[in-house]
């Protein structure tokens, strides 16, 4: 059965709307993209996840069992990482983290959340002189402590340096392998197509469009061979239908007779998709 059941589920906020007709699951080890535009009723999603919206209407159940009936050993199961990082300034990284981990009946080690993200040579350090990257890594590391069985990511990698983004994304995807399920909000379409075995494209409340980023491609793509390559002393472009490519007589005499030097397909990004299924832009 999915991790997570979401049917039906509607929340306003007086006559502003969060979500209405809100309908998704999410199943067990995968990456699951949450996409959308401002507004579109991303964060609010995510608070009903994790309880903090509990004025909702509509069913939503998280690992076999009503959300609505869980208790406080719920937050026992899962793990919560906002944009904005939770983490005290006038504490060092780990004292954070000791005191985060008083919370739960069973935890990781404190020292070794902050090695998993690359913090653990700053364990002694007031957060207070902490970048907006090194932030982030602790507010993961908060997250991180649990061990959770569903781990809730908002723009996990904003403000972080090209290297310790490799390092988050290759830990999500080790998680992954470990059976743990993410859910992953983002504006980043290549965090998202690199990441995610599904992503949900979310507009005025409610998912549009639920698919794998490569499927979507595929779907959505034009299906076109452009070809670059050298012809005398000029270098010339050329595209063909990818249907039938093996026997396009002039895209096989090209190839032949020609120094190549760039064959792909044509392919849209996920914000292209996006921008066609939703005729909205996401940011």
């Amino acid at each position: 059965m999915p991790v997570i059941e979401v049917s039906g589920v509607k929340k306003y906020y007086g006559d502003v709307r969060g979500v209405e007709n809100l309908s998704f699951s999410v199943e067990e080890g995968e990456i699951y993209g949450f996409l959308g535009p401002n507004g579109a009723g991303k964060t609010t999603t995510v608070k009903i996840l994790v309880k903090i919206i509990k004025d909702y209407t509509g069913d939503v159940r998280v690992l076999g069992k009503d959300l609505r009936e869980w208790g406080k050993d719920y937050y026992n199961r899962i793990g919560v990482s906002f944009e904005f990082p939770a983490v005290y300034s006038r504490l060092t990284a780990l004292e954070n983290l000791e005191f985060f981990a008083s919370f739960y009946k069973r935890h990781l080690d404190p020292m070794e959340a902050l090695k998993m993200v690359g913090l653990d040579k700053e364990a002694d350090q007031l957060v207070s002189g902490f970048s907006k990257g090194m932030k982030k890594k602790l507010d993961l590391a908060r997250a991180l402590l649990p061990d959770p069985d569903i781990l809730f990511l908002d723009e996990p990698l904003e403000g972080l340096d090209p290297a310790s983004a490799r390092k988050f994304k290759d830990l999500f995807l080790e998680m992954k392998e470990g059976g743990k399920t993410i859910f992953l909000t983002t504006h980043n379409m290549y965090v998202a197509d690199e990441l995610c075995d599904r992503v949900a494209f979310i507009v005025d409340g409610s998912v549009r469009l639920v698919d794998n980023p490569g499927e979507l491609k595929v779907k959505m793509g034009k299906r076109l061979v452009k070809v670059e390559y050298v012809a005398g002393s000029e270098v010339r472009k050329a595209e063909f239908p990818l249907e039938g490519i093996g026997r396009n007589e002039e895209f096989l005499k090209i190839i032949r007779g020609h120094e190549v030097r760039r064959i792909n397909t044509e392919e849209p990004t996920l914000e292209e998709i996006f921008l066609k299924v939703t005729g909205r832009r996401l940011v």
